[in-house]
């Protein structure tokens, strides 16, 4: 199984609630040290439902997250403390939400981009989700509840571009560096060096798993900024 593979395999059980599938992952295999967010929040699930080996390897995540440092691992290794009993229960509100879609309003178009998050369901509405509520009057009354809604200002994709240039610069091969560097340059950045990177399939799954990584710990870290600490969904038949 290549690591592509075991990342959507991971992304699978977690969109499940199925923490044991998590486990079960994690003991077969290594650790992909570019998935720490998603493999951090699949054992959260493993925690919360009690399941063996879950401790042990929570555990190592934290101490691999600790480590890395990125934004949003702080937060993740918190929260796998508390929960683990080795930690401090952090005063941030729980939310369950979605974090690749939190990281898609986040990080989108700064024209159009931005939403709002469901504080009693955490579903995250993109603006354009907002607008053709709107337009078919099928908005709720409140609207502008600020107890019922957590608006997202979208912060553009300055950061992600900034994933990209980490990225290329951890690239050992000269000369594929050179070229996605050249690739990046000017409008259009993102789609050249997807196109780019495609002529290198090992190096387009390490960056998948990185890109997608990052965007989850922002997301995470920006939650937390708001007060609110995201946790998973676990399905109440698990």
């Amino acid at each position: 199984m290549t690591g592509h593979e075991q990342q959507i395999e991971l992304r699978g059980a977690l969109v499940r609630g199925d923490g044991a599938a998590v486990v079960q992952q994690l003991r077969a295999r290594p650790r992909p040290d570019d998935s720490l967010q998603l493999i951090g929040e699949g054992l959260l699930v493993a925690l919360l439902q009690e399941l063996q080996d879950a401790t042990g390897l929570a555990g190592e995540c934290v101490s691999a997250l600790r480590v890395r440092g990125w934004r949003g691992d702080e937060e993740l290794a918190d929260s796998l403390e508390a929960r683990m009993g080795t930690g401090v229960t952090p005063l941030s509100r729980p939310l369950t939400v979605d974090l690749e879609e939190l990281a898609m309003v986040l990080e989108g178009d700064i024209v159009h981009g931005g939403g709002r998050i469901d504080l009693r369901t955490g579903e995250v509405w993109p603006q354009a989700a907002i607008e053709y509520a709107q337009e078919t009057g099928e908005q709720d009354e409140d609207a502008d509840d600020p107890d019922r809604w957590l608006w997202v200002e979208c912060e553009g994709s300055g950061a992600g571009y900034r994933d990209m240039e980490w990225f290329i610069s951890d690239i050992d091969d000269p000369e594929v560096a050179d070229r996605l560097s050249i690739a990046i340059s000017g409008r259009g950045a993102f789609r050249r060096f997807k196109d780019t990177l495609s002529r290198w399939p090992d190096l387009m799954e390490r960056w998948y798993a990185f890109a997608d990584d990052r965007q989850r710990g922002r997301a995470r870290a920006w939650l937390a900024l708001e007060g609110y600490a995201a946790v998973p969904r676990v399905l109440p038949d698990r």
